[in-house]
C-alpha cells in the first residue's frame, strides 16, 4: 500500500483527516473492526468501506477531499440569493421559512426551506422558534473509553469549616466512569486548563468534552450567551481537535453530577479522618490512593474494547494552547503594553510587525511568550528609570516659550533680572507640570499668577508691512 513516506512527498492534511487516517490504518492492520471504526468516525459502514478501498488504491493522499479550495458545486447563484432576500423583505417579512419557500416557488424562485432558513438567520430576518420541552430519558453510556469526557466543578464545604475554602474539579469518562479530580482554590479557566493538561498527559485527547454553560465554556455578555464569540477554553479545545458539547440542564450531565454526590459523602469523610485543612493536603490525599480506590470501586468496563483517545503529537504546542492569550498592537518603537507594563521587542524584526497585532500568551507555569504570525519574539521588560516621573526632558530653543528677551533686546543688553535668565531656563509660573515640556513647580512655590499674552516689540519684523519687506 503506497503511503506518504513511500512516495517521499508531504501531503497537506487537516487534523480531522489525520485522525481519520489513523482509525482507517487501525482497521487495515486488524486492530479495530469496521463497525467500530464507522461509529468512532461517525460514518456509515458503507462509506467506511469506500474510504478503505480508496486508501488501499491511492494511498494517504486519497483521503484529501477533491474539492478543497474550490467553491461548492451545489451552491446557489448569488443573484438568486439577493433576489430571494429582496422579495422576502418586501412581501413576506413575517413568513416562516417553509411557507415563504412555497410562495417563492409560486413566483418561479426555487429554494429549499432549509437553505432559505440559513439565509434568513444570517441576515437577521428570522429567529428560530423555541419548541416544547421534550421528554427526558437516561442517555446510554458511550461505547468506548475516550469518546466523551464530562467536566464540572463542585463548590462545597469540603473541610467542614476546619480549613481553606476549595473547589473540586472533576473529569469523568462517560463510558467507564473513570475519574480524574483535583482540588483548587477557585473555579477559574486556569485551573480547568491544569486539570485538562493532566488528562492529556495521562490518556491523550478525547473526542469530545461535555460541560455546562458556565462563562468558562460559553462566551457571555451580561449573562446572555454570545454564540459567535469563543472563550479561552473553547479556543484551546478547538486547537486540540476536541469537540465541545455544552449541556442545557444539570440533568444532562448526570454522570458527573452523581459522581459529585458520591464525593461529597465519601471524600468529605476521608478528609475528616485525615484532618485535611489545606489544598495541598487534599490533593495529596487524592493522589495518595483515594482516586485509584474510587476508580476500582465505581468504574465499569466499556461496551467495546479499545481507546478512542488520540495522541498529543509534536504538532501540538500544549504549553501555548493551554494559555491565556490576548492581542496587543505593536507601537512605532516596537513596544507592547500588557497589564500596565511595557515590553520591548528585540531583533529580528519581521515585516508588518510595527503596527501589527501580536498574541501574548500567559502560560500555566507563570511564563509569558509573545507570538507574531507564528514567530515567537524575543523581548525584555522596559523598567522605568528613577527620573521617568516628575522631571522635564531636555528642551531645544525651538520648544521654549517666548518668556525670555527677544533678539532685538539682547543687543541692548538685559534690563532686568528676569530678562537676564539663561535661554534654556523655562519659567514654571502658570504651568501645569503634567508634560515633559512643562515641569512641576518647585516645592513651596507661590500660587501661580496669570501671564498676559506675548506681544512682539514695536520694531519686530512682524509689525512691518508687506511692501516694506519687498523693498528689503
Amino acid at each position: 500500500m503506497p503511503t506518504a513516506s513511500d512516495e517521499g512527498d508531504r501531503i497537506p492534511m487537516s487534523q480531522r483527516e489525520r485522525d481519520r487516517l489513523r482509525v482507517l490504518h487501525s482497521v487495515l492492520e486488524g486492530q479495530r473492526t469496521q463497525d467500530e471504526a464507522a461509529r468512532l468516525l461517525r460514518l456509515t459502514p458503507r462509506h467506511l468501506r469506500r474510504l478503505l478501498l480508496r486508501l488501499q488504491r491511492g494511498g494517504d493522499a486519497a483521503l484529501v477531499h477533491g474539492l478543497r479550495g474550490k467553491p461548492s458545486n451545489r451552491r446557489l447563484d448569488a443573484k438568486l440569493q439577493r433576489r430571494v432576500l429582496q422579495l422576502y423583505r418586501k412581501d413576506f417579512p413575517d413568513f416562516g421559512p417553509t411557507f415563504a419557500a412555497e410562495k417563492l416557488a409560486e413566483r418561479g424562485l426555487e429554494v429549499s426551506p432549509d437553505t432559505l432558513r440559513r439565509w434568513l438567520l444570517a441576515e437577521g430576518l428570522w429567529q428560530p422558534q423555541r419548541r416544547r420541552q421534550q421528554h427526558r430519558s437516561r442517555r446510554p453510556r458511550r461505547a468506548c473509553f475516550g469518546e466523551l469526557v464530562q467536566m464540572d466543578t463542585s463548590i462545597h464545604d469540603w473541610t467542614e469549616g476546619r480549613g481553606e475554602d476549595m473547589v473540586l474539579i472533576h473529569m469523568i469518562d462517560d463510558a467507564t466512569s473513570r475519574l480524574l479530580a483535583r482540588f483548587y482554590d477557585a473555579d477559574t479557566v486556569v485551573n480547568h486548563f491544569d486539570l485538562l493538561l493532566r488528562w492529556l498527559q495521562a490518556h491523550g485527547r478525547p473526542l469530545a468534552l461535555y460541560t455546562d454553560r458556565h462563562s468558562i465554556f460559553e462566551a457571555q455578555d451580561k449573562g446572555q450567551a454570545v454564540p459567535e464569540a469563543e472563550t479561552q477554553f473553547g479556543r484551546a479545545l478547538r486547537e486540540l481537535g476536541i469537540e465541545l458539547i455544552r449541556a442545557r440542564s444539570p440533568q444532562a450531565k448526570g454522570r458527573v453530577e452523581r459522581s459529585f454526590g458520591t464525593a461529597q459523602d465519601r471524600v468529605v469523610k476521608e478528609m475528616r479522618l485525615a484532618k485535611v485543612k489545606t489544598i495541598p493536603q487534599a490533593n495529596s490525599l487524592l493522589e495518595g490512593g483515594l482516586l485509584a480506590k474510587h476508580n476500582r470501586m465505581f468504574s465499569v468496563p466499556p461496551r467495546e474494547a479499545g481507546d478512542a483517545h488520540r495522541a498529543v503529537g509534536a504538532g501540538f504546542n500544549v504549553a501555548a494552547i493551554l494559555s491565556l492569550q490576548q492581542q496587543r498592537t505593536v507601537a512605532n518603537d516596537y513596544t507592547v503594553r500588557f497589564e500596565n507594563r511595557s515590553y520591548q521587542l528585540d531583533k529580528p524584526i519581521y515585516p508588518g510587525e510595527r503596527g501589527g497585532k501580536v498574541v501574548i500568551e500567559v502560560r500555566l507555569d507563570g511564563g509569558m511568550a509573545i507570538r507574531f504570525r507564528g514567530h515567537y519574539l524575543k523581548y525584555h521588560e522596559v523598567v522605568p528609570g528613577p527620573n521617568s516621573l516628575g522631571g522635564a526632558a531636555p528642551q531645544t530653543p525651538r520648544s521654549l516659550a517666548h518668556g525670555g528677551p527677544t533678539p532685538a533686546e539682547d543687543k541692548r543688553g538685559p534690563t532686568s533680572a528676569k530678562e537676564a535668565e539663561p535661554p534654556g531656563v523655562q519659567p514654571t509660573v502658570g504651568r501645569s507640570g503634567r508634560t515633559s515640556a512643562e515641569p512641576y513647580p518647585p516645592d513651596g512655590a507661590a500660587d501661580d499668577t496669570k501671564k498676559g499674552p506675548h506681544r512682539p516689540a514695536a520694531d519686530h519684523p512682524w509689525r512691518r508691512g508687506f511692501r516694506e519687506k519687498r523693498k528689503d
